[in-house]
């Protein structure tokens, strides 16, 4: 089964293959990005390595991570065993990872990408993203926090550099990641090669309707991080929504009753809740029952009375999680975006 469905100037097609059912997002630059991928943030190597394992045999073609993460090595390595088992072919994934803050400098990306080749054991990227607007100054440290920020970070020069590893084939689209609508725009405005993906924080609580529109409407896929709230990192990280009566995301009264109507899971719901809006998704597990059940959103479509509800809880920039105020002096960098 095929299907085309138009959002705007973004299409999606859904196709069955098996007991799976995969959409994709059409790219301007020619091919097609899986509208579900496995996240890889916060995953340790072992655990990664069986996880993605499992993750390829339910059918995640689309996988997320980023130099930051330090697990593009391990990410490597599985994806080489499935290639060269004949289990996969290199042109059924879609790769994607990040240059990371301390590369924020036009002379730093060959450097960073190159890398990122290296560790996954590819010969290109299907999409390449600027991490995060701001600069940092790695100077020899391993955590953001002991990194000093770089008041310098140029997003036009970078660009440009992006550009040029589409030219040179190391990626075959180029995209953003954390970007406010101003930060994007001037990239519209001064660029060569547009952004076709734009990551950033987007759940029940930050749904930011106002870039998801923008994005629609110049052709950029929206990709939402921390759909389903990211638990475990806001207590390892001390991290909670500036309104504390908020309950935790998957216990959401609303989300939960909706969940019982559908006979699904309250993540299904919430998964399906963005997607359907247009929007990709990118959830990461390591247990492997919750990494079959983010992957079967296809089956079910949520109603209008659904989507109007779910859309209430919003809580605009009041349930954000990621701020990265871990790095000292963070908001005093001039492309701080939030």
């Amino acid at each position: 089964m095929l299907m085309l469905i138009s959002i705007n100037t973004i299409f999606i097609s859904c196709i069955t293959f098996d007991l799976h059912i995969m959409a994709y997002f059409k790219l301007q630059s020619g091919g097609r990005m899986p509208a579900i991928g496995y996240g890889t943030f916060m995953a340790t190597e072992l655990e990664l390595e069986k996880s993605l394992n499992i993750a390829l045999e339910t059918g995640y073609r689309f996988i997320d991570t980023a130099a930051r993460y330090n697990n593009e090595a391990v990410i490597g390595k599985v994806l080489n065993e499935w290639i060269s088992a004949g289990k996969v072919t290199r042109e059924e994934l879609f790769i994607q990872t990040k240059l990371p803050c301390y590369g924020n400098r036009a002379e730093d990306v060959d450097h960073y990408i190159k890398q990122s080749l290296e560790n996954l054991q590819l010969d290109y990227i299907d999409m390449y993203l600027i991490h995060h607007p701001i600069g940092l100054f790695k100077n020899g440290k391993s955590d953001y926090s002991e990194m000093e920020i770089d008041k310098s970070t140029d997003h036009l020069k970078i660009w440009k550099k992006m550009e040029d590893q589409v030219h040179n084939g190391r990626t075959k689209a180029i995209g953003l990641s954390n970007f406010n609508i101003k930060q994007v725009q001037r990239i519209l405005d001064n660029c060569k090669i547009k952004p076709e993906n734009l990551q950033n924080e987007n759940h029940l609580y930050l749904q930011s309707p106002e870039v998801v529109e923008f994005c629609k409407n110049n052709s950029i896929i929206f990709t939402s991080y921390s759909s389903l709230g990211m638990k475990a990192f806001r207590e390892l990280a001390g991290l909670s929504w500036k309104n504390e009566q908020l309950p935790n995301m998957l216990e959401n009264e609303v989300l939960v009753n909706i969940a019982k109507k559908h006979g699904k899971t309250p993540a299904q719901v919430l998964l399906r809740f963005i997607n359907q809006k247009g929007v990709s998704i990118i959830p990461k597990s390591t247990n492997p029952q919750r990494i079959v059940e983010n992957f079967q959103i296809f089956d079910f479509k949520l109603d209008a009375g659904d989507m109007d509800a779910l859309r209430s809880q919003d809580n605009g920039e009041g349930g954000r999680i990621v701020r990265i105020t871990m790095i000292k002096n963070i908001a005093d960098h001039p492309e701080y975006p939030f």
